[in-house]
């Protein structure tokens, strides 16, 4: 364990040297078959490609786990349900306060779940290497638009539905897992106090996400793997602290929600199914809010 004998900004820079060899000797092949598929637009060998290029990815995060695993001294508490699966589609939603969160959701479920695929912010794309590989691997990058030039350029309205719907039909070939971040961003106490928000450890959340897969994905997806991500030692930290080692505890609790049948509809045209939907994930963000409250204690 290369935290217990070196000094922690060593252990930071080998653990950000490995991952980025390890992440530059994934890329290359999913960046060719990425380059094949657009090359040979035929159905059925999209889905061959789809399958390598997400055997390529999971296994991108089982090299990065391995390096964590020799890097860092963390104790992870992780509590999954029964009966999780490769072949079943999954809507994936959690609470978001580190950029470690994706490590620790990915490293989770590896090969547990289908492969997760985030939808991203459209500046995100021109990140070195790492927004090629995501659009390689069809992670939707989304334009957010506020409400303000939405009322000055009306005709921009619905392009993120647009964006969404897109991104579903190329999901409906393989089981994939589609995670959603309901906050929208990561969790701080300034955000937190600028939203006013009702609850105690998390941002408002927002269903426009949640609403529109459940909308254009209601047949494949019955289920939403609902998670609380916990670092019970840990207030405050940086992506660099994870690094170097001094992040030591990650709670993990994951729960699997049957979706009930007065959210399933149209959630973009129908008010009725809009309401519904912002009512259920509102008590789920209440139950979660409460479990973070009770982690964080002991």
């Amino acid at each position: 364990m290369l935290a217990r004998i070196l000094p922690a900004p060593l252990v930071g820079a080998l653990s950000l040297f490995f991952h980025t060899i390890n992440t530059f000797f994934w890329f290359v092949p999913i960046l060719v078959v990425a380059i094949l598929k657009l090359l040979v637009p035929i159905k059925a060998m999209a889905v061959v490609f789809n399958y390598l290029l997400n055997f390529f990815a999971s296994s991108w995060i089982s090299v990065n786990t391995v390096i964590n695993k020799l890097s860092k001294p963390i104790e992870w508490e992780v509590h999954l349900p029964d009966g999780l699966s490769t072949n079943d589609w999954y809507l994936v939603i959690a609470n978001h306060q580190s950029w470690v969160d994706i490590l620790a959701l990915q490293q989770t479920f590896n090969r547990k779940i289908p492969f997760l695929k985030f939808f991203l912010k459209q500046e995100l794309f021109w990140v070195p290497v790492l927004g090629i590989a995501w659009w390689a691997l069809d992670f939707p990058f989304m334009k957010r638009y506020s409400k303000s030039y939405i009322k000055k350029n009306p005709h921009k309205k619905g392009k993120d539905f647009e964006t969404t719907k897109k991104a579903c039909e190329k999901f409906k070939s393989i089981p994939i897992s589609i995670m959603n971040f309901a906050e929208g961003t990561r969790f701080t106490p300034l955000k937190h106090q600028k939203q006013s928000s009702p609850y105690q450890n998390l941002l408002k959340p927002k269903t426009g996400g949640i609403g529109y897969v459940l909308t254009l994905m209601g047949n494949e997806i019955n289920k939403v793997l609902n998670i609380t991500i916990t670092y019970p030692k840990n207030d405050n930290f940086s992506f660099w602290d994870f690094l170097c080692g001094r992040v030591r505890k990650i709670k993990l609790e994951a729960e699997l929600i049957e979706i009930p049948a007065e959210v399933k509809g149209n959630y973009i045209e129908d008010p009725n199914i809009r309401r519904n939907v912002q009512q259920w994930v509102n008590q789920i963000w209440t139950d979660k809010d409460a479990k973070l409250s009770l982690n964080k204690v002991n």
